[in-house]
């Protein structure tokens, strides 16, 4: 007889978990992960957010105003005839070119006068009128990358070399998006912003608001420095009466789904999609 049988004491059993107990482990396992599948989502968009930002968007605001310092007249203007407008030297005014009309000042300078304003400078075919959305302009001939290198300047690295222009990122679906720059003017009055502006195609909601937030505190699609695209003007649209308005939509929605909703709307929000792309203004310096 063994010593168990000796002492007369009974072997305890060894006891396993149970299938409840096996289930809620890998749930809160399940919960665990996927916060950090979450997190790891929110760190790496906001990694992309500062990418875009700091290596191309505020990069190009240095290139345009190193521009400005070694031309002496803004992206694309005219060096005998400034105007100060963006593309100026395509202008016209008192029926010739800008280099040549208005030699006995007959008429004002001002740009209510001037005639084939507003082009945007992009580089290569760049983005058809309307294409994007209401207020796209019509391209310029002058092309942004040789401006750029006629005067010396180093741009961004961009997305490769000959498409310094453009830069590629993650959306929040992680899926790859492009964002363009162009320069171009807006006549008086135009809700996002008069003057010259930096164009930016190709922004989601999320890197909107970050790079307005960056540029002027405030993450508002009106007011501040860095507006959302609109062609209307202030003087005949209620808005101007306004404190702000919100960024027009937001991560939910697809692309071509919604676009012009309103940012508390809801699209349908399938990992799939490409997240919806928005337009914004940025008003330069000079």
């Amino acid at each position: 007889m063994n010593a168990y049988r000796r002492s007369g004491a009974v072997p305890a059993l060894q006891a396993g978990f149970s299938l409840l107990e096996i289930a809620v482990v890998l749930g809160v396992a399940a919960i665990i992960l996927g916060s950090v599948i979450t997190a790891g989502r929110g760190v790496q968009r906001n990694a992309e957010n500062s990418r875009i930002a700091q290596k191309f968007v505020f990069e190009w605001k240095r290139v345009y105003d190193e521009y400005f310092q070694r031309a002496g007249v803004v992206v694309g203007d005219s060096q005998i005839a400034p105007t100060f407008m963006i593309n100026g030297s395509e202008t016209e005014i008192g029926g010739q070119s800008v280099g040549r009309g208005n030699l006995a000042g007959n008429v004002a300078g001002v740009p209510e006068n001037y005639r084939n304003t507003g082009l945007k400078v992009c580089h290569g075919q760049g983005y058809p009128r309307d294409s994007v959305g209401p207020g796209d302009r019509n391209i310029a001939r002058q092309d942004l990358r040789d401006l750029m290198l006629k005067a010396g300047l180093r741009m961004p690295a961009g997305r490769a070399e000959g498409m310094e222009d453009r830069a590629v990122y993650n959306d929040s679906n992680s899926n790859a998006t492009e964002v363009q720059v162009c320069f171009q003017w807006n006549p008086p009055g135009t809700i996002s912003g008069a003057g010259n502006v930096m164009v930016l195609r190709g922004l989601t909601p999320d890197l909107a608001r970050y790079l307005d937030s960056l540029i002027d505190g405030k993450a508002d699609a009106l007011e501040g420095l860095f507006r959302q695209q609109d062609v209307r003007m202030n003087t005949s649209e209620p808005s101007s009466q306004r404190p702000g308005r919100e960024w027009s939509a937001n991560n939910t929605f697809g692309v071509g789904e919604a676009q012009f909703q309103s940012a508390d709307a809801s699209g349908s929000n399938r990992n799939e999609d490409r997240v919806v792309l928005m337009t914004a203004h940025w008003a330069m310096n000079q």
